[in-house]
């Protein structure tokens, strides 16, 4: 881990913890409410409406969810993870690595930023997709 505080670390714990789950209203708590959310090969939303719009469709068909933290570092106010994110459907497993960065301040997320392959997300919800 680098120098940024427990606080910023297990704010970004919590907040992925409860995205695993599928507990939104828990997740979106530990957002600020003017967050800014990038999927970056997507495009960027704001606030607690817009990381629904994104994020409840996608979920929506997913049964279970495992969020593996491969590793994490922070400095001051910024948590980078990078995690491996599985995704059980109705086809199977899905797995997606993901590279996201993440600012804290005042015990809320004010930036999230995820990197990721968009093919490789595309074959998540596709159940002929190996």
């Amino acid at each position: 881990m680098g120098d940024g505080g427990p606080v910023e670390l297990a704010t970004v714990e919590a907040f992925l913890d409860a995205f695993a789950v599928m507990d939104f209203d828990t997740a979106l708590a530990l957002l600020a409410q003017d967050v800014e959310y990038t999927n970056v090969p997507i495009g960027t939303v704001r606030g607690h409406a817009g990381v629904r719009q994104v994020l409840e469709p996608f979920f929506a068909p997913i049964h279970e969810n495992e969020f593996v933290h491969l590793r994490q570092a922070a400095t001051g106010p910024v948590v980078f993870v990078e995690r491996l994110d599985r995704h059980r459907l109705d086809h199977g497993w899905r797995e997606l690595p993901v590279n996201s960065v993440f600012e804290v301040h005042d015990g809320v997320i004010t930036v999230w930023r995820d990197y990721f392959d968009l093919a490789t997300a595309a074959k998540i919800h596709d159940p002929d997709a190996s």
